[in-house]
């Protein structure tokens, strides 16, 4: 979060604090020494709240009515097109996601073998496997991050590119697209050799790179006071209480089983990592 304004000590904000969430523009007031201060998550939000503000300094009703259904749509693509624009990185992170997993239901298996980290194939009733160092020697580079843009449910793909979109538009918006995409590129590599020297070749999805996102954004937020970037504690606390409880034999007991364990850690280190070298430039600076 970044401080955008100071409004007056004894100001009764109720009406404000609800047309800002109304909007769906993610803020926070807190007091100090000098009156109260009002923060913003999101700075591309933030012409939208000043706007709001005025009118609420100068006494003009806040309730902004729902406009009709029909209505919506087009209203709705272009705020959605700008904001596409401004992160396209994150962007062709979740349609490459998307495409991938709807190309899926066409090609099937044939797919799936093309993206895992090594060449799968048949012999007999019993699966064989390629070598990685081959495969990449041989051109296949791509199997080195291809296994991230691999899904095999709609809860695992809504759940990851949710994420993904929390995250990401966060660090692009902030620190530009090549940071977001060196940060995918080396995030993804790294959760997939992680998950890959467990003896595991086949595994997908995009978790290990929103551990990463995850932790780049923590310690920004938390070193970088004012930097923009915000993450509520809580979702920390549940995403790593997550990660841990799919490691114990617990999760597989209770229907979380196959969860790739070591991706998540090795993406999560990958962004810790990240987060701790960017956040000591800015620092620096």
């Amino acid at each position: 979060m970044q401080p955008v304004m100071r409004l007056p000590r004894d100001a009764d904000t109720a009406a404000l604090r609800q047309a800002l969430w109304q909007q769906r523009i993610g803020h926070q007031i807190s007091e100090d020494g000098d009156g109260l201060l009002l923060w913003l998550a999101d700075p591309a939000q933030r012409h939208e709240l000043e706007t709001l503000v005025r009118r609420w300094e100068q006494g003009e009703p806040l309730n902004i009515p729902k406009p009709a259904a029909r209505q919506t749509f087009p209203g709705q693509l272009s705020q959605w097109a700008p904001a596409l624009k401004q992160v396209p990185v994150t962007a062709l992170m979740i349609g490459l996601s998307l495409l991938v997993f709807a190309l899926l239901g066409v090609f099937g298996d044939l797919l799936i073998v093309t993206l895992t980290i090594v060449p799968i194939g048949l012999s007999g009733n019993e699966l064989i496997y390629g070598s990685l160092m081959d495969s990449v020697t041989s051109g296949q580079v791509w199997r080195l991050l291809s296994p991230a843009f691999l899904h095999f449910g709609w809860m695992h793909l809504i759940f990851n590119l949710m994420w993904v979109w929390y995250f990401g538009k966060q660090i692009e918006m902030l620190q530009g697209s090549r940071r977001m995409l060196l940060l995918l590129v080396v995030a993804g590599i790294g959760a997939n050799l992680a998950q890959y020297m467990t003896g595991t070749v086949l595994f997908g999805g995009m978790s290990g790179v929103v551990y990463a996102l995850l932790g780049h954004v923590w310690l920004m937020s938390r070193r970088v006071t004012g930097s923009g970037f915000f993450v509520p504690q809580m979702l920390v606390v549940f995403m790593l209480g997550w990660m841990v409880f799919t490691m114990t034999d617990m999760a597989g007991s209770v229907g979380f089983g196959n969860v790739a364990n070591e991706a998540h850690l090795g993406g999560l280190l990958v962004g810790l990592l990240s987060g701790w070298y960017y956040s000591s430039q800015q620092l620096r600076s």
